[in-house]
């Protein structure tokens, strides 16, 4: 089954390459969306795929690449739209 899961992780995840550790565990999983950077120091992602794979995701963001120091994760999941092609890095917030 395929799942949407919209994502906001807060602590110390700008600078330490979470945004590329990220998109290369989606693009591994063949999940589709994007992340990007917030003003505020949080990151936010938006993913498509298939339940586990997006599961997947999630459980990387509850962690981090090794330089980050997560807070605090909250998603809501939601239905699959298939509006994504790609996973991308987005640079406007």
């Amino acid at each position: 089954m395929k799942v949407r899961a919209h994502i906001f992780v807060s602590g110390r995840v700008q600078g330490v390459f979470f945004r590329s550790e990220a998109k290369y565990e989606a693009e591994k999983r063949g999940v589709k969306g994007w992340i990007r950077n917030l003003r505020d120091c949080r990151v936010e992602a938006v993913l498509e795929g298939e339940e586990e794979a997006v599961k997947e995701i999630v459980e990387f963001c509850n962690r981090g690449p090794s330089g980050a120091r997560i807070m605090h994760v909250d998603v809501t999941w939601g239905n699959y739209t298939g509006r994504f092609k790609v996973f991308e890095v987005k640079y406007d917030s």
